[in-house]
């Protein structure tokens, strides 16, 4: 019997964290049929051990670290669920929230993607919701440094919705892009766009991914009653120099790909450049 729903976990290094996010999903999940994929990506701790032997759990061993978005579509490969609910390890699922996902999206046929309100470790609402990435993202995104300085300016407020969205009360919104800790996806435009796309190894994937979908006339949808905690950082933590290269490099992917296409521009080369610097200054005494 098709599941209704494939849970997917990306697993690297985090073991214990992935058994806990995939006992919540299937509490909150109860009697919906379902079925739960991990990938792991070449752990190096001996985490994959735990779910090669339940019959319960589709394990995909990669033999290299193959980055989060190709895991995930690898996972999309062997399942024929309409549904794709896409955790990261370190999430827990809060009771309702798969059904108030699900309920988003039967009533907007149009949405693609229905995303829960994430809850930081202090229970504060972590800014998954997202605005448009342009220039100005890397000053007032999530950890820009004009957020820092300037948290209630319209251009933060823009970049980085959420806190507004679950202070108003919406039932869910339709939002440009969404973290992709948490995600539920319909799987046919998923599929139809060409699922993640590949060239981002870690961070971006799901901005790049909510972009395309929104080309093809799909919406992504930021859900408040629908919680999920996710500290977030898990695996990143465990290759810190490896994690911060990715965004750096993913980030001015997005950046070429979308914002500014002509590979003249000043304004992409200055983009470059700035990343680039910003990576090497970031990665000033952090782990390899």
């Amino acid at each position: 019997m098709t599941p209704a729903v494939a849970v997917i976990v990306v697993n690297f290094n985090t073991g214990d964290e992935t058994v806990g996010c995939i006992a919540s999903a299937l509490h909150d999940l109860g009697a919906v049929t379902s079925e739960v994929i991990v990938v792991d990506n070449a752990s190096s701790d001996g985490s994959a051990q735990l779910f090669g032997g339940d019959s319960a759990i589709t394990l995909i061993a990669n033999d290299t670290n193959r980055g989060f978005g190709t895991a995930v579509n690898q996972a999309a490969k062997v399942t024929t669920a309409p549904l794709l609910w896409i955790l990261n390890p370190d999430c827990r699922v809060l009771p309702g929230a798969y059904r108030a996902l699900l309920d988003t999206l039967e009533r907007h046929s149009e949405c693609a993607i229905a995303a829960p309100q994430l809850l930081n470790a202090d229970g504060s609402v972590q800014a998954s919701a997202r605005g448009e990435p342009d220039a100005w993202t890397g000053l007032f995104g999530r950890h820009g440094l004009l957020t820092k300085f300037f948290p209630a300016s319209t251009a933060a407020r823009r970049n980085l919705p959420a806190a507004d969205l679950v202070a108003s009360g919406v039932d869910s919104a339709e939002v440009p892009w969404v973290m992709g800790a948490a995600m539920l996806v319909r799987r046919e435009p998923f599929d139809r766009v060409g699922r993640f796309d590949e060239r981002y190894f870690l961070y971006w994937e799901d901005a790049d991914l909510c972009r395309r979908l929104r080309t093809a006339g799909c919406t992504t949808r930021y859900v408040p009653r629908a919680r999920v905690k996710h500290p977030g950082g898990t695996s990143a933590k465990t290759a810190s120099r490896l994690a911060i290269r990715a965004f750096h490099e993913s980030a001015y992917r997005y950046y070429a790909t979308h914002v500014v296409r002509s590979a003249g521009n000043p304004l992409r080369v200055f983009a470059k450049v700035a990343l680039g610097l910003r990576a090497r200054w970031r990665m000033r005494g952090a782990r390899s």
